[in-house]
Protein backbone atom coordinates (compact mmCIF):
# COMPACT_ATOMS: atom_id res chain seq x y z
CA UNK A 1 0.00 0.00 0.00
CA UNK A 2 1.27 3.39 -1.18
CA UNK A 3 2.07 6.23 2.14
CA UNK A 4 -0.46 8.96 2.06
CA UNK A 5 0.70 11.76 0.29
CA UNK A 6 1.72 14.54 3.13
CA UNK A 7 -0.39 17.54 1.39
CA UNK A 8 -2.52 15.75 -0.09
CA UNK A 9 -6.44 17.32 -0.13
CA UNK A 10 -8.98 16.18 2.32
CA UNK A 11 -11.55 17.00 -0.05
CA UNK A 12 -11.53 16.11 -3.54
CA UNK A 13 -14.75 17.55 -5.88
CA UNK A 14 -15.17 16.30 -9.37
CA UNK A 15 -17.65 16.47 -11.69
CA UNK A 16 -18.58 19.73 -14.30
CA UNK A 17 -16.58 22.62 -14.95
CA UNK A 18 -17.24 25.50 -17.15
CA UNK A 19 -16.45 29.04 -18.85
CA UNK A 20 -18.88 31.24 -18.46
CA UNK A 21 -18.79 34.42 -20.47
CA UNK A 22 -21.01 36.97 -19.39
CA UNK A 23 -21.62 39.77 -21.45
CA UNK A 24 -22.23 43.10 -19.72
CA UNK A 25 -26.06 44.74 -21.00
CA UNK A 26 -26.99 47.95 -19.91
CA UNK A 27 -30.18 48.67 -17.79
CA UNK A 28 -33.50 48.93 -20.39
CA UNK A 29 -32.21 46.52 -22.52
CA UNK A 30 -34.64 44.87 -23.43
CA UNK A 31 -37.56 46.61 -22.30
CA UNK A 32 -39.85 44.20 -21.98
CA UNK A 33 -38.20 40.76 -21.86
CA UNK A 34 -35.37 38.94 -23.99
CA UNK A 35 -37.15 38.52 -26.83
CA UNK A 36 -36.66 42.54 -27.88
CA UNK A 37 -33.03 41.61 -27.39
CA UNK A 38 -32.85 38.27 -29.34
CA UNK A 39 -33.75 39.63 -32.83
CA UNK A 40 -32.33 37.99 -36.27
CA UNK A 41 -30.25 40.52 -38.03
CA UNK A 42 -29.68 42.99 -34.90
CA UNK A 43 -26.74 44.30 -33.49
CA UNK A 44 -26.52 45.10 -30.04
CA UNK A 45 -24.54 47.13 -28.28
CA UNK A 46 -22.75 45.62 -25.31
CA UNK A 47 -20.20 46.10 -22.72
CA UNK A 48 -16.96 44.04 -21.48
CA UNK A 49 -17.34 40.14 -20.54
CA UNK A 50 -16.99 38.94 -17.36
CA UNK A 51 -14.85 35.57 -17.64
CA UNK A 52 -15.63 33.20 -14.52
CA UNK A 53 -15.24 29.37 -14.32
CA UNK A 54 -18.95 27.80 -13.49
CA UNK A 55 -20.23 24.23 -12.74
CA UNK A 56 -20.20 22.25 -9.80
CA UNK A 57 -16.28 21.68 -9.57
CA UNK A 58 -15.73 25.32 -9.56
CA UNK A 59 -18.22 26.90 -7.50
CA UNK A 60 -18.56 24.18 -4.60
CA UNK A 61 -14.95 23.42 -4.69
CA UNK A 62 -14.00 27.17 -4.79
CA UNK A 63 -16.36 27.89 -2.04
CA UNK A 64 -14.57 24.83 0.19
CA UNK A 65 -11.33 26.72 -0.26
CA UNK A 66 -12.46 29.92 0.83
CA UNK A 67 -14.03 28.26 4.22
CA UNK A 68 -10.31 27.39 4.93
CA UNK A 69 -11.01 23.29 3.56
CA UNK A 70 -8.14 21.47 1.67
CA UNK A 71 -9.37 21.26 -1.52
CA UNK A 72 -8.32 19.57 -5.16
CA UNK A 73 -10.62 19.85 -7.97
CA UNK A 74 -11.03 17.67 -10.85
CA UNK A 75 -12.92 18.62 -13.92
CA UNK A 76 -12.34 18.05 -17.48
CA UNK A 77 -11.62 20.56 -19.72
CA UNK A 78 -10.31 20.45 -23.18
CA UNK A 79 -6.47 21.09 -24.48
CA UNK A 80 -8.09 24.24 -26.39
CA UNK A 81 -7.92 28.19 -25.90
CA UNK A 82 -11.10 27.85 -23.16
CA UNK A 83 -9.36 25.05 -21.14
CA UNK A 84 -6.25 27.16 -20.42
CA UNK A 85 -8.58 30.00 -19.60
CA UNK A 86 -10.78 27.67 -17.19
CA UNK A 87 -7.34 25.92 -15.54
CA UNK A 88 -5.45 29.96 -15.38
CA UNK A 89 -9.08 31.14 -13.49
CA UNK A 90 -8.70 28.19 -11.12
CA UNK A 91 -4.72 28.76 -10.17
CA UNK A 92 -5.34 32.20 -9.45
CA UNK A 93 -7.52 31.44 -6.17
CA UNK A 94 -4.66 29.04 -5.21
CA UNK A 95 -1.23 27.76 -7.31
CA UNK A 96 -2.25 24.00 -6.63
CA UNK A 97 -6.15 24.22 -7.22
CA UNK A 98 -5.55 23.45 -11.20
CA UNK A 99 -3.17 20.25 -10.61
CA UNK A 100 -5.82 17.45 -10.48
CA UNK A 101 -7.51 18.75 -13.72
CA UNK A 102 -8.06 16.41 -16.61
CA UNK A 103 -6.77 18.16 -20.08
CA UNK A 104 -8.37 15.54 -22.80
CA UNK A 105 -6.45 16.04 -25.69
CA UNK A 106 -8.90 17.79 -28.64
CA UNK A 107 -11.50 18.02 -27.10
CA UNK A 108 -13.43 21.19 -26.47
CA UNK A 109 -13.75 22.87 -23.25
CA UNK A 110 -17.29 23.36 -21.45
CA UNK A 111 -18.18 27.06 -21.67
CA UNK A 112 -22.06 29.06 -21.13
CA UNK A 113 -22.52 32.12 -22.78
CA UNK A 114 -24.82 34.22 -20.01
CA UNK A 115 -27.36 36.77 -21.50
CA UNK A 116 -28.31 38.36 -18.45
CA UNK A 117 -30.08 42.20 -19.26
CA UNK A 118 -31.05 44.33 -15.85
CA UNK A 119 -34.38 42.97 -14.50
CA UNK A 120 -34.93 39.73 -17.24
CA UNK A 121 -34.64 36.41 -16.25
CA UNK A 122 -31.09 34.98 -17.39
CA UNK A 123 -31.02 32.67 -20.60
CA UNK A 124 -28.14 30.44 -20.79
CA UNK A 125 -26.39 29.29 -24.12
CA UNK A 126 -24.18 26.02 -22.94
CA UNK A 127 -22.07 23.78 -24.33
CA UNK A 128 -20.95 20.15 -22.26
CA UNK A 129 -17.88 20.13 -23.98
CA UNK A 130 -15.24 17.09 -22.24
CA UNK A 131 -17.46 16.65 -19.29
CA UNK A 132 -19.50 14.57 -21.62
CA UNK A 133 -16.46 12.31 -21.37
CA UNK A 134 -15.86 12.27 -18.04
CA UNK A 135 -15.67 8.39 -16.95
CA UNK A 136 -14.76 6.34 -13.83
CA UNK A 137 -11.13 5.30 -15.42
CA UNK A 138 -10.39 9.57 -14.87
CA UNK A 139 -10.56 9.21 -11.22
CA UNK A 140 -7.26 7.03 -10.40
CA UNK A 141 -6.82 5.42 -7.24
CA UNK A 142 -3.95 7.92 -6.83
CA UNK A 143 -6.16 10.78 -7.41
CA UNK A 144 -8.04 10.18 -4.47
CA UNK A 145 -5.54 9.17 -2.33
CA UNK A 146 -5.61 10.48 1.58
CA UNK A 147 -8.94 12.48 0.77
CA UNK A 148 -11.75 11.56 3.12
CA UNK A 149 -14.49 13.18 0.85
CA UNK A 150 -15.37 12.84 -2.60
CA UNK A 151 -18.30 15.23 -4.25
CA UNK A 152 -19.43 14.74 -7.63
CA UNK A 153 -21.92 17.51 -8.93
CA UNK A 154 -23.80 17.56 -11.84
CA UNK A 155 -23.94 14.10 -13.52
CA UNK A 156 -27.14 15.21 -15.45
CA UNK A 157 -24.87 17.49 -17.41
CA UNK A 158 -22.31 14.72 -18.18
CA UNK A 159 -23.50 12.78 -20.72
CA UNK A 160 -21.18 9.49 -20.10
CA UNK A 161 -22.57 9.48 -16.74
CA UNK A 162 -26.25 9.29 -17.60
CA UNK A 163 -26.31 7.01 -20.75
CA UNK A 164 -26.97 3.09 -20.48
CA UNK A 165 -29.00 3.69 -17.24
CA UNK A 166 -25.87 5.53 -15.33
CA UNK A 167 -23.55 2.73 -15.50
CA UNK A 168 -20.59 4.58 -15.84
CA UNK A 169 -21.44 7.19 -13.06
CA UNK A 170 -22.39 3.56 -10.90
CA UNK A 171 -18.65 2.71 -11.66
CA UNK A 172 -17.81 5.59 -10.78
CA UNK A 173 -18.86 6.18 -7.69
CA UNK A 174 -18.74 2.60 -6.61
CA UNK A 175 -15.01 3.04 -7.01
CA UNK A 176 -14.53 5.64 -4.90
CA UNK A 177 -16.32 4.76 -1.85
CA UNK A 178 -14.29 1.12 -2.55
CA UNK A 179 -11.09 3.18 -1.76
CA UNK A 180 -12.69 4.12 1.75
CA UNK A 181 -14.04 7.81 1.37
CA UNK A 182 -17.02 9.17 2.42
CA UNK A 183 -18.77 10.13 -1.15
CA UNK A 184 -21.44 13.35 -1.98
CA UNK A 185 -23.45 13.63 -4.75
CA UNK A 186 -24.81 16.75 -5.80
CA UNK A 187 -27.16 17.05 -9.24
CA UNK A 188 -28.13 19.72 -12.14
CA UNK A 189 -31.73 19.69 -13.72
CA UNK A 190 -31.19 18.98 -17.13
CA UNK A 191 -33.54 20.17 -20.25
CA UNK A 192 -36.69 18.23 -20.14
CA UNK A 193 -36.67 17.82 -24.13
CA UNK A 194 -32.65 17.36 -23.90
CA UNK A 195 -31.39 13.67 -24.02
CA UNK A 196 -30.61 14.10 -20.00
CA UNK A 197 -34.20 15.12 -18.98
CA UNK A 198 -35.46 11.78 -20.61
CA UNK A 199 -33.61 9.59 -18.95
CA UNK A 200 -34.75 7.61 -16.04
CA UNK A 201 -33.49 9.01 -13.06
CA UNK A 202 -35.43 7.30 -10.94
CA UNK A 203 -33.88 3.94 -11.95
CA UNK A 204 -30.42 5.77 -12.27
CA UNK A 205 -30.58 7.14 -8.46
CA UNK A 206 -31.66 3.43 -7.45
CA UNK A 207 -28.38 2.11 -9.25
CA UNK A 208 -25.95 4.67 -7.34
CA UNK A 209 -27.54 6.11 -4.27
CA UNK A 210 -25.88 2.77 -2.77
CA UNK A 211 -22.69 4.34 -3.42
CA UNK A 212 -23.67 7.68 -2.09
CA UNK A 213 -23.57 8.62 1.94
CA UNK A 214 -24.76 12.30 1.27
CA UNK A 215 -26.91 13.01 -1.62
CA UNK A 216 -27.69 16.84 -1.75
CA UNK A 217 -29.82 17.53 -4.57
CA UNK A 218 -32.55 20.78 -5.19
CA UNK A 219 -36.45 20.39 -4.41
CA UNK A 220 -37.45 20.76 -8.28
CA UNK A 221 -34.31 18.40 -9.36
CA UNK A 222 -35.20 15.41 -6.96
CA UNK A 223 -39.18 16.12 -7.58
CA UNK A 224 -38.50 16.21 -11.63
CA UNK A 225 -36.28 12.90 -11.20
CA UNK A 226 -38.80 11.15 -8.55
CA UNK A 227 -41.98 11.80 -9.39
CA UNK A 228 -41.57 13.64 -13.52
CA UNK A 229 -45.55 13.06 -13.73
CA UNK A 230 -46.25 14.74 -11.00
CA UNK A 231 -43.74 17.39 -11.69
CA UNK A 232 -45.20 18.14 -15.23
CA UNK A 233 -49.08 18.41 -13.44
CA UNK A 234 -47.96 21.02 -11.05
CA UNK A 235 -45.98 22.37 -13.52
CA UNK A 236 -48.82 22.69 -16.34
CA UNK A 237 -50.86 24.13 -13.29
CA UNK A 238 -49.41 26.28 -11.93
CA UNK A 239 -47.18 27.59 -15.54
CA UNK A 240 -43.90 27.24 -14.39
CA UNK A 241 -41.18 24.72 -13.66
CA UNK A 242 -40.06 26.60 -9.80
CA UNK A 243 -42.25 24.59 -8.01
CA UNK A 244 -40.57 25.41 -4.47
CA UNK A 245 -43.42 27.49 -3.33
CA UNK A 246 -45.78 24.53 -3.46
CA UNK A 247 -43.76 21.96 -1.14
CA UNK A 248 -44.64 21.28 2.73
CA UNK A 249 -43.20 19.30 5.10
CA UNK A 250 -44.83 16.40 4.19
CA UNK A 251 -43.81 16.65 0.69
CA UNK A 252 -40.24 16.69 1.54
CA UNK A 253 -40.66 13.92 4.08
CA UNK A 254 -41.96 11.35 1.25
CA UNK A 255 -38.94 12.54 -0.95
CA UNK A 256 -36.15 12.02 1.73
CA UNK A 257 -37.47 8.59 2.84
CA UNK A 258 -37.37 7.51 -1.28
CA UNK A 259 -34.27 8.90 -1.12
CA UNK A 260 -32.77 7.08 2.12
CA UNK A 261 -34.41 3.82 1.22
CA UNK A 262 -32.72 3.38 -1.79
CA UNK A 263 -29.21 3.90 0.07
CA UNK A 264 -28.40 7.25 0.95
CA UNK A 265 -27.48 7.90 4.59
CA UNK A 266 -27.98 11.73 4.07
CA UNK A 267 -30.68 13.19 2.02
CA UNK A 268 -30.35 16.81 2.25
CA UNK A 269 -32.55 19.39 -0.46
CA UNK A 270 -31.49 22.96 -1.31
CA UNK A 271 -34.57 24.94 -0.50
CA UNK A 272 -33.32 28.71 -2.74
CA UNK A 273 -34.80 31.24 -0.33
CA UNK A 274 -36.77 28.71 2.13
CA UNK A 275 -33.60 27.25 3.28
CA UNK A 276 -32.32 23.83 3.62
CA UNK A 277 -33.77 20.70 4.62
CA UNK A 278 -31.75 17.30 5.86
CA UNK A 279 -32.86 14.05 6.82
CA UNK A 280 -30.76 11.05 8.12
CA UNK A 281 -30.63 7.59 8.28
CA UNK A 282 -32.52 5.62 11.00
CA UNK A 283 -30.14 2.74 11.06
CA UNK A 284 -26.62 3.77 13.00
CA UNK A 285 -24.77 1.17 11.14
CA UNK A 286 -25.51 3.54 7.80
CA UNK A 287 -24.08 6.12 9.54
CA UNK A 288 -20.94 4.78 10.53
CA UNK A 289 -20.64 3.40 6.76
CA UNK A 290 -19.76 6.40 5.85
CA UNK A 291 -16.55 6.03 5.68
CA UNK A 292 -14.23 9.38 7.20
CA UNK A 293 -16.46 11.74 7.59
CA UNK A 294 -19.21 9.36 9.66
CA UNK A 295 -20.26 11.28 12.74
CA UNK A 296 -18.06 10.66 16.09
CA UNK A 297 -19.11 7.75 18.02
CA UNK A 298 -20.46 10.10 20.66
CA UNK A 299 -22.42 12.22 18.83
CA UNK A 300 -23.40 9.52 16.09
CA UNK A 301 -27.15 9.03 18.06
CA UNK A 302 -27.74 13.30 17.60
CA UNK A 303 -27.14 12.69 13.88
CA UNK A 304 -29.20 9.31 14.00
CA UNK A 305 -33.32 10.08 12.44
CA UNK A 306 -33.08 13.08 12.08
CA UNK A 307 -35.45 15.57 10.06
CA UNK A 308 -34.67 19.16 10.03
CA UNK A 309 -35.05 22.35 8.16
CA UNK A 310 -32.60 25.48 8.81
CA UNK A 311 -34.16 28.59 7.49
CA UNK A 312 -31.85 31.03 5.64
CA UNK A 313 -29.93 34.03 6.99
CA UNK A 314 -30.89 37.69 6.16
CA UNK A 315 -28.93 39.24 3.72
CA UNK A 316 -29.00 42.09 1.07
CA UNK A 317 -29.21 39.73 -1.81
CA UNK A 318 -26.72 40.90 -4.97
CA UNK A 319 -27.38 37.30 -6.95
CA UNK A 320 -28.21 33.94 -6.86
CA UNK A 321 -25.39 32.33 -8.88
CA UNK A 322 -24.08 29.47 -6.57
CA UNK A 323 -25.83 29.71 -3.80
CA UNK A 324 -26.75 26.42 -4.00
CA UNK A 325 -23.11 25.47 -4.35
CA UNK A 326 -22.35 27.11 -1.37
CA UNK A 327 -24.94 26.02 0.86
CA UNK A 328 -23.51 22.42 -0.16
CA UNK A 329 -19.93 23.31 1.08
CA UNK A 330 -21.27 24.65 3.62
CA UNK A 331 -22.33 21.86 5.01
CA UNK A 332 -19.75 19.23 3.45
CA UNK A 333 -17.13 21.69 5.54
CA UNK A 334 -19.28 20.92 8.87
CA UNK A 335 -19.37 17.02 8.04
CA UNK A 336 -15.39 16.93 7.21
CA UNK A 337 -14.54 18.69 10.54
CA UNK A 338 -17.22 15.77 11.98
CA UNK A 339 -19.48 18.24 13.93
CA UNK A 340 -22.78 18.15 14.95
CA UNK A 341 -25.95 18.10 12.70
CA UNK A 342 -27.25 21.08 13.85
CA UNK A 343 -23.56 23.36 13.73
CA UNK A 344 -23.04 21.62 9.69
CA UNK A 345 -26.73 22.76 8.80
CA UNK A 346 -26.34 26.71 9.98
CA UNK A 347 -22.65 26.58 8.28
CA UNK A 348 -24.59 25.44 5.27
CA UNK A 349 -27.51 28.43 5.10
CA UNK A 350 -24.25 30.71 6.52
CA UNK A 351 -22.37 29.69 3.43
CA UNK A 352 -24.62 29.82 1.25
CA UNK A 353 -26.45 33.16 2.36
CA UNK A 354 -22.69 34.85 2.30
CA UNK A 355 -22.81 33.83 -1.50
CA UNK A 356 -26.03 36.03 -2.57
CA UNK A 357 -24.13 38.95 -0.99
CA UNK A 358 -21.95 39.13 -4.02
CA UNK A 359 -23.07 39.03 -7.97
CA UNK A 360 -20.83 35.92 -8.63
CA UNK A 361 -20.84 32.32 -7.59
CA UNK A 362 -17.74 32.62 -4.48
CA UNK A 363 -16.29 36.05 -3.87
CA UNK A 364 -18.79 36.63 -1.09
CA UNK A 365 -18.13 33.47 1.28
CA UNK A 366 -15.26 34.06 3.70
CA UNK A 367 -13.60 31.76 6.00
CA UNK A 368 -15.30 28.92 8.50
CA UNK A 369 -14.56 30.78 11.56
CA UNK A 370 -15.98 34.27 9.72
CA UNK A 371 -18.89 32.65 9.26
CA UNK A 372 -19.31 30.70 12.28
CA UNK A 373 -18.91 34.21 14.28
CA UNK A 374 -21.05 36.25 12.25
CA UNK A 375 -24.05 33.29 12.83
CA UNK A 376 -23.15 33.75 16.77
CA UNK A 377 -23.03 37.34 16.86
CA UNK A 378 -27.25 37.06 16.28
CA UNK A 379 -26.93 36.88 12.44
CA UNK A 380 -30.83 37.35 11.89
CA UNK A 381 -33.00 34.80 10.05
CA UNK A 382 -35.27 34.81 6.97
CA UNK A 383 -38.86 35.04 7.71
CA UNK A 384 -39.68 32.94 4.69
CA UNK A 385 -40.73 29.25 5.89
CA UNK A 386 -42.32 26.48 3.81
CA UNK A 387 -45.75 24.99 5.69
CA UNK A 388 -44.43 22.77 8.37
CA UNK A 389 -47.36 21.35 10.64
CA UNK A 390 -46.92 19.34 13.12
CA UNK A 391 -42.91 20.55 13.04
CA UNK A 392 -41.13 22.85 16.32
CA UNK A 393 -38.27 25.31 16.31
CA UNK A 394 -35.50 24.98 18.96
CA UNK A 395 -34.77 28.62 19.32
CA UNK A 396 -31.12 27.54 20.00
CA UNK A 397 -30.42 27.51 16.63
CA UNK A 398 -33.61 28.92 14.97
CA UNK A 399 -33.70 25.23 13.22
CA UNK A 400 -37.48 23.55 12.71
CA UNK A 401 -36.97 19.91 13.26
CA UNK A 402 -39.84 16.82 13.00
CA UNK A 403 -40.34 14.33 15.38
CA UNK A 404 -39.14 10.80 14.31
CA UNK A 405 -39.90 9.11 17.12
CA UNK A 406 -36.10 9.65 18.45
CA UNK A 407 -35.49 13.51 19.28
CA UNK A 408 -31.92 14.25 20.29
CA UNK A 409 -30.24 17.91 21.76
CA UNK A 410 -26.66 18.76 20.85
CA UNK A 411 -24.46 20.50 24.03
CA UNK A 412 -24.04 24.02 23.74
CA UNK A 413 -24.30 26.06 20.67
CA UNK A 414 -22.42 27.51 17.19
CA UNK A 415 -19.55 29.68 17.87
Amino acid sequence: MKAVQKDAAEIVVAGHICLDVIPAIAAGKPARGLGELLVPGRLIDVGPATLSTGGAVSNTGLALHRLGLSVKLMGKVGDDPFGGLILRLLSEHGDKLAEGMIVAPGASSSYSIVVSPPGVDRLFLHATGANDTFAAEDVTADAVQGARLFHFGYPPLMRSMYEDGGAELERLLGKVKAQGLTVSLDLARPDPASPAGRADWRAILARVLPHVDVFLPSFDEILYMLRPDDYRTLSERHGTGELLAYADGSLLGELSEQLLDMGAAIAGLKLGEYGFYVRTAASAERLRRMGPCAPEEDRLAAWRDRELLAPCFQVEAVGTTGAGDCTIAGFLAGLVQRLGVEEALLGAVGTGACCVERADAISGVSGWNEVRARIAAGWKRSEALLPLPGWTCDERYGIWERSNGHRNAMEGKIG
